[in-house]
């Protein structure tokens, strides 16, 4: 009843185990609450984006209350940015002064960071910029703040890109030789060329080199595929794919990152958040296609999460409570069990058990075709509660012509309660035989 997928060649088994990540972007755009692309969007100089680095205190940065909140959230790892597309670093990297130790928080964010997640037996992952807008030597492209500056296209032709290939280089040495075991890197992103610009790819950032170099630091790490030659993780970002992505016509293990709304980083009037109903359809019907979900946080300035994001951390969190048994350790169901109408399946291989989750709450019945003759028990996960069911077609009680309702010899009927447990979505426990 298992499917075939890619292998990859870092440890993923952590990974389709755990299913559910939390995304942090925290950097000086925090300051500017206006959504973490505002330098390049405003095409904002160095000089006037050095007042978010000037002023960059987070006064009330609590890692231990972030982990927590995650942990409690039901999340199993984590994802930080180290360094932004501002190249702007959270750690002390000896390679540049255009960090954490130098504004006045005056030291390593990331490591307590790390420390604090790990103590809540989180596995660790690190984004890291391939852009860098403060970089002496990085050179003009169509995401670049100055692409419009006729000034600093002429200088930039100047710059020796290569040295920024070092520093990449050089950071990325850091982060896996000074951190501990590091479980995921996410890098972003290549991109092409656009309006008489070049863009960036494999061949500027070296990525063949850099993968055999991660490779040799921490052979087990998971790779995304964001250095445009392939990956350990495809990673599709704010949309869910329609079924279980595949390259190459192979299913992949793959990972969607998804914000709370509209923006990675802190956005103060930014008011398209989703509701914990929705947060908690989006990680079930990523998980019944294979999928994990990353979930973004985007910190204050004062280094506090967003009380919005925490309320429904916390609201994700009651339904985990009850119902991560259909989410740890699931994936997508084998094709000859049919999904009802408006659910979703996820199924257990280790346990033998399928999940049904009903995101519209019928009255009394739902009908499961394929599933009659292969079904043990049934219970509601919320509360253990059972679930009585019947097989095959259940005679009306009128002998001339009888509605089978679409049911067949292969169709198990459950019979439901008429009030909808409160929870954000009810799931059904099916132990199978």
């Amino acid at each position: 009843m298992s499917y075939e997928v890619v292998r990859t060649t870092g440890d993923s088994e952590w990974f389709t185990n755990d299913r559910f990540g939390l995304f942090i972007h925290w950097g000086l755009y925090s300051l500017g609450a206006r959504h973490e692309w505002l330098q390049s969007r405003e095409r904002m100089s160095p000089e006037a984006y050095s007042k978010y680095f000037k002023r960059f205190e987070p006064d009330l940065y609590d890692p231990e209350l972030w982990a927590k909140l995650a942990s409690d959230a039901g999340m199993k790892y984590f994802v930080v940015t180290t360094k932004h597309h501002e190249g702007f670093c959270l750690w002390d990297s000896k390679l540049t002064d255009y960090k954490a130790t130098n504004t006045p928080a005056g030291r390593d964010l990331l490591r307590p960071m790390v420390d604090a997640f790990r103590h809540r037996n989180m596995k660790v992952g690190f984004y890291h910029s391939l852009i860098d807008w403060h970089h002496p030597h990085y050179t003009v492209d169509p995401k670049h703040p100055l692409r419009f500056e006729p000034n600093f296209i002429a200088e930039s032709a100047q710059r020796d890109f290569s040295l920024y290939r070092e520093y990449l280089f050089g950071q990325t040495k850091e982060l896996l030789t000074e951190f501990g075991k590091v479980d995921m890197m996410f890098y972003d992103f290549s991109f092409p060329a656009e309006n008489d610009l070049p863009g960036k790819g494999k061949a500027d950032w070296g990525s063949e080199e850099l993968v055999r170099m991660i490779r040799g630091l921490q052979s087990h790490i998971l790779l995304n595929d964001r250095l445009q030659i392939g990956g350990d993780i495809t990673t599709p970002e704010q949309y869910i794919p329609s079924k279980w992505v595949q390259v190459g016509g192979k299913r992949v293990v793959w990972e969607t990152c998804h914000t709370f709304s509209g923006s990675w980083g802190y956005h103060r009037e930014e008011d398209t958040w989703k509701s914990v109903d929705v947060l908690v359809k989006m990680l079930i019907d990523v998980v019944s296609k294979g999928g994990n979900l990353l979930l973004n946080v985007g910190p204050t300035g004062r280094g506090e999460f967003d009380e919005r994001a925490i309320d429904r951390l916390k609201g994700i969190g009651e339904w985990m409570k009850r119902h991560s048994r259909s989410i740890y350790g699931c994936t997508q169901a084998p094709e000859s069990f049919e999904c009802p109408p408006d659910c979703r399946l996820t199924y257990n291989e280790q346990t033998n058990r399928m999940y049904l989750h009903v995101y519209s709450w019928p009255f009394k019945n739902i009908h499961l075709r394929g599933f009659a003759g292969k079904v043990e028990y049934a219970q509601l996960l919320n509360d253990a509660s059972e679930i009585r069911f019947k097989e095959g077609f259940v005679s009306s009680g009128i002998e001339e012509g009888a509605f089978r309702e679409g049911r067949d010899d292969t169709t198990l009927t459950l019979s439901l309660p008429v009030k909808q447990p409160n929870v954000a979505v009810p799931v059904i426990e099916l132990f199978l035989k």
